[in-house]
């Protein structure tokens, strides 16, 4: 006998081959009132698990990252410590190459008296490219001062390199503005994109004719007799840049007068006006010692909390022709 579903035989439901009856399947509705909260109590457990799952993976994400950070820590100090020491290294070996470039002592000659006082930076600051030179030539004393752009070693070999070529372009016997115009054509050769200030003077040691070539330095100052201390403000264009250096200025030097020539480390101040600072270096001029060494020790005293930079200050006395 097959089996009968509910819309055959006489309405008692489906039996099978025995005849048994079948039992109906109950169709699923809401769960009754004694199993809800059993249900609500098994997904809040899951949920908290779940909850704890994600903290630990946070926990050991977090393990992981302080661990990654004190790696990272200890490498930086090392580096830092590398760079510091490399640091000093590169400033002391620069401080000891431009010492080194610069002359070992001053020519002697008549008729002229000459002083100068180089200061490198406080060790706190980088070293510069500052420099001074006084070379004897058969067309007279020649005084240079000058100032490399940068401050780093290249800044020093940079500037050893001009110093040099300097004093061969004089012992040539160039014109003041013939070295500038030799020097600005060596940078741009050598070191393209670098720039430098110079300021050549030549002194005739008979006559007390000085000639004058300024390549954007600071202008030097003079000083005569009986009369205040006046800048040549006469410049061409820096070294490195290719353009035209404009004529030579020439002036006559009488017995007693003095020839200034600084660097910007000297005068220069965060805050000040350069014209002010100017101003300042003249009137200290104006009322410093006759004596060569003391009058440069006046400045650099009169300008010492300004000192952030190499400083050169060179005083050149014609004494009689």
């Amino acid at each position: 006998m097959e089996a009968r579903g509910d819309d055959e035989g006489d309405g008692q439901g489906a039996v099978d081959r025995r005849g048994a009856p079948i039992p109906r399947r109950q169709a699923a509705g809401p769960p009754s009132r004694e199993n809800r909260p059993w249900q609500e109590a098994h997904l809040l457990r899951a949920r908290v698990r779940e909850l704890e799952r994600r903290c630990a993976a946070l926990e050991a994400a977090e393990q992981q990252t302080a661990a990654l950070n004190a790696g990272l820590l200890v490498e930086l100090e090392e580096t830092n410590r590398g760079v510091v020491a490399l640091y000093q290294h590169e400033h002391q070996l620069a401080l000891t190459l431009q010492r080194t470039f610069l002359p070992a002592v001053l020519p002697s000659v008549a008729h002229m008296s000459l002083a100068v006082r180089y200061l490198a930076a406080d060790p706190g600051n980088e070293i510069g490219g500052d420099f001074y030179e006084a070379v004897s030539t058969p067309e007279g004393l020649l005084l240079a001062v000058g100032d490399v752009a940068g401050h780093n070693l290249q800044a020093a070999v940079m500037m050893g390199e001009l110093r040099h070529a300097l004093r061969a372009y004089a012992y040539d016997g160039h014109s003041p503005r013939a070295i500038v115009s030799r020097l600005d054509r060596l940078l741009r050769l050598t070191r393209p994109g670098r720039t430098a200030t110079v300021c050549v003077a030549l002194v005739d040691l008979t006559t007390g004719t000085l000639r004058f070539a300024n390549a954007g330095h600071l202008p030097p100052l003079l000083a005569f007799a009986g009369a205040a201390p006046h800048y040549v403000h006469e410049h061409g264009p820096l070294l490195g840049l290719g353009l035209p250096q404009p004529p030579e200025t020439t002036v006559h030097l009488t017995p007693g007068a003095r020839l200034l020539m600084v660097t910007d480390g000297l005068i220069e101040a965060p805050g000040t006006h350069l014209d002010d600072s100017l101003e300042q270096l003249r009137s200290v001029v104006a009322n410093a010692p006759a004596d060569g060494e003391a009058f440069c020790d006046a400045l650099l005293d009169a300008f010492r909390h300004h000192r952030q930079d190499d400083v050169v200050v060179f005083s050149a006395e014609f004494t009689g022709g």
